[in-house]
């Protein structure tokens, strides 16, 4: 059953279908990560139900935004989570297969790019039964290379990539994006107590940038007491809970 969950920012709203895929805390970290100027281009690879391209709109100055999804029924959601915001002439969804995009797009045409693809090697962990959940979170679809050879061919010289993803595919990532000439510049951590591993990293490469890579502070979820810690709620825009 459909239902429409409140963003808590600018007043918008989106549209979700528990039994296809909901997106969670990785795009909402990805989208405060993820820088856009004024007058940007952003392209979304695997735009799930449109949550960046609608959250980068709310919290960046960006002109464009454009979210390319492969299944239908989420670009159905996103399409009308667009409309339902009046968006529609500041973003666009797109359905269409990610490893074909450099024949959809023109090349070199984009400032930056994002994605949150999904994080499981095919070979790696249990497949869920649903389809739809299981495209969105084993590279099925696409792999994390293909993601990376297109953004790569759509994002112009000096352009931004900004990825969220899992820190056991670092090294993989690091390979892959200096392969296709994408230099990695900001890795931050993102550990859900600060006693524990980290289980997400976002990070941001530059095409044809220059080598230096700065490692952020990392970004602790919960405090030891199990709430939001001060950076959380910033981040999501809401008031701690008491």
């Amino acid at each position: 059953m459909e239902r429409i969950d409140d963003l808590g920012c600018k007043g918008y709203r989106i549209i979700q279908n528990p039994k296809l895929f909901c997106f969670g805390m990785d795009a909402v970290l990805l989208s405060d990560f993820a820088k856009v100027k004024k007058e940007e281009k952003v392209l979304d690879l695997g735009t799930g139900t449109g949550i960046l391209p609608i959250l980068l709109e709310a919290k960046t100055e960006g002109s464009f935004f454009i979210g390319l999804e492969i299944q239908k029924e989420s670009v159905d959601l996103a399409r009308r989570s667009v409309e339902l915001n009046k968006l529609s002439h500041k973003i666009q969804i797109d359905e269409g297969d990610l490893k074909q995009a450099e024949g959809k797009y023109k090349k070199s045409s984009f400032d930056v790019i994002v994605s949150n693809p999904p994080y499981i090697e095919p070979q790696g962990g249990l497949k869920n039964s649903d389809q739809a959940k299981s495209i969105a979170r084993h590279e099925i679809a696409c792999t994390l290379e293909d993601v990376i050879r297109v953004t790569s061919s759509l994002l112009k010289v000096k352009g931004r990539f900004y990825m969220v993803h899992r820190p056991h595919r670092l090294t993989d990532i690091m390979i892959l994006l200096r392969k296709y000439q994408l230099e990695p510049k900001t890795i931050r951590f993102v550990y859900p107590m600060i006693d524990k591993d980290p289980n997400m990293m976002l990070i941001e490469a530059i095409r044809h940038g220059k080598p230096m890579l700065k490692v952020k502070p990392p970004l602790i979820v919960y405090t030891q007491e199990g709430k939001y810690t001060k950076e959380i709620y910033d981040i999501y825009g809401i008031e701690p809970s008491t």
